[in-house]
């Protein structure tokens, strides 16, 4: 299992999840399927972490992210 945030079960990520989930809820009302489905992404996201299942962090730097331990070069 995955790093736990903040030693578990914590209430940011509890009311983070309640939030996508109404968000959800709003764009499916709003037949914006595709940005219900990214929601739907994040809050399955927020889940999986909120249980242990993932990471808090991600390793890597795909989006020029500051990522703890590594250099990032900058064009200038």
């Amino acid at each position: 299992m995955g790093e736990h945030c903040g030693g578990g079960r914590t209430d940011a990520l509890d009311y983070m999840q309640a939030m996508l989930g109404q968000l959800r809820t709003m764009a499916l009302a709003e037949r914006c399927d595709l940005l219900a489905y990214m929601i739907e992404m994040a809050y399955l996201e927020a889940g999986d972490i909120i249980r242990g299942d993932q990471p808090c962090r991600f390793q890597g730097n795909a989006r020029g992210l500051d990522v703890p331990g590594k250099k990032r070069d900058r064009a200038s």
